[in-house]
């Protein structure tokens, strides 16, 4: 433990000095986003939003997502029309009407999910049944202003359908369901059972949901019973590793921390108690957010540790982390999230976008995580700290985040995977998040200073509730 804390203490002066140098140039650079600019960058976002949709429905539809590069479409998922269904949302904020009620009818007369693939259960909820539920709320509610005439609840009956066939996933003997299931024949037996935390511990929201409108409460059984399967197997002092085997309950890899294959394990403990108010998700997330801040935490960075030891096993931003800041403005904890979205963004500036990967100690992109996917998660973390601190720094941050996007991942189609942020090498791929969360989440942003309907309130991923709000 000795040595771990003086390796701690080590890379801790060369990331505070990182860290600072950066702050130094970001502020000397920092000017405040002007009301007339702000029009601007509204449109261009908006602007983005159509380039990357209208390439995807001219190129790739009803495939599941574009190339961007050679404006064709790809089967990731499934095959049923992904980034549409994952979009749909998107559209209703964007006030278009027809494109939104054309897309509602198209899916309530076309997709079907009686078919013979075999899909992820993590992917798949949170961005088809979580597009499903978010469509279904907006085209049947009149308040929403965006209430299709001629809907008669085809998406939820759709999304019963889903995730109907997604439950056999969960009978295993720990409650943690298996990674994946095949729509049409349930769980190969030669699937494998370990899975990760974060596709284990991620389904409550969504299956939540439908749950409440279906009056079934076998979707919110099955899936709260997977988090306190996991949480049942937390270590001593109380930190979770990232794969598991979902039927002896053993941790196959023990590797705690709050980025890859275990991050929104964390997210939805919270977020699913500010939805349904249920007290026993709230006291989970408190106790696992205190571990994590104790054995995880190297202000302003978080590292990987061993899940029974705390010992450190690696050194490491990873992409995905930058969720946090986010989650702890939920949480009330706003100084360390500021600190943290500092850290995480200098990453930013330096090189662009944020790598998959950057070592802590040799302050470099990590070896073989070069890449920027366009994920949304900086982004939706600048959000939630310009809401709730109102400092202009997290306006020039969106600024630059938008420069990024339009000077280095626009493509003829729309908008390239970055391979190499050192040298922006654009890769022919966009996920259907692009549009679901990365670029919506600047128009929903007073980054963007975009005026939101009144119904706007929430949004988790893929999924939009316009029963709550959560930010007074």
């Amino acid at each position: 433990m000795e040595a771990h804390t003086r390796l701690i203490q080590f890379f801790s002066v060369l990331l505070l000095l990182f860290v600072f140098s950066d702050i130094f140039i970001y502020k000397s650079l920092a000017e405040s986003v002007t009301p007339e600019e702000a029009k601007q960058l509204r449109d261009e976002v908006r602007e983005m939003l159509y380039h990357a949709f209208d390439g995807y429905m001219n190129h790739a539809f009803p495939r599941d997502e574009l190339k961007p590069l050679s404006c064709e479409g790809e089967d990731t998922l499934g095959g049923y029309a992904l980034t549409l269904i994952d979009s749909l949302d998107t559209l209703a904020l964007l006030g278009d009407r027809e494109r939104f009620t054309s897309s509602v009818e198209w899916i309530g007369k076309n997709l079907r999910f009686d078919i013979n693939k075999t899909v992820s259960v993590f992917e798949t909820t949170i961005r088809i049944l979580g597009g499903l539920l978010s469509a279904h709320l907006i085209a049947s509610d009149y308040a929403t202003g965006m209430r299709v005439p001629s809907y008669d609840d085809e998406l939820l009956h759709l999304a019963e359908d889903l995730a109907r066939r997604l439950l056999p996933a969960f009978d295993t003997p720990t409650g943690i369901p298996f990674g994946s299931v095949n729509l049409l024949h349930g769980v190969d037996e030669k699937e494998s059972k370990i899975t990760s935390t974060a596709g284990g511990g991620t389904l409550t929201l969504e299956f939540g949901v439908l749950s409440r409108l279906t009056n079934d409460p076998i979707f919110e059984q099955v899936t709260k019973n997977a988090v306190r399967g996991l949480w049942a197997r937390r270590s001593k002092i109380n930190l979770v590793g990232a794969h598991i085997d979902v039927f002896t309950g053993e941790w196959t890899q023990k590797d705690a921390g709050i980025g890859t294959s275990i991050d929104s394990f964390y997210e939805y403990l919270l977020k699913a108690y500010l939805l349904f108010g249920d007290e026993e998700y709230l006291f989970i997330f408190k106790e696992a957010y205190a571990a994590a801040m104790h054995y995880l935490y190297n202000d302003p960075w978080y590292v990987e540790v061993n899940m029974n030891s705390a010992a450190l096993v690696w050194p490491l931003f990873n992409s995905l982390q930058a969720f946090w800041p986010g989650l702890q403005v939920l949480a009330g904890d706003i100084d360390p999230a500021i600190r943290t979205h500092t850290a995480f963004f200098s990453v930013w500036k330096r090189y662009g976008f944020t790598p998959e990967g950057f070592n802590l100690a040799t302050l470099t992109v990590q070896h073989g995580q070069k890449s920027y996917p366009l994920r949304p998660e900086l982004i939706e973390s600048t959000y939630w700290l310009y809401k709730a601190t109102r400092n202009p720094r997290y306006l020039d941050a969106g600024r630059d985040m938008l420069a990024s996007l339009q000077y280095g991942a626009r493509c003829t189609c729309g908008y390239c995977h970055i391979s190499d942020v050192e040298f922006h090498t654009q890769e022919d791929h966009m996920e259907s998040f692009f549009l679901a969360e990365t670029v919506r989440l600047m128009l929903f942003n007073e980054i963007i200073f975009c005026d939101l309907p009144i119904w706007f309130s929430f949004m988790v991923r893929g999924l939009f509730l316009s029963q709550i709000a959560l930010l007074k």
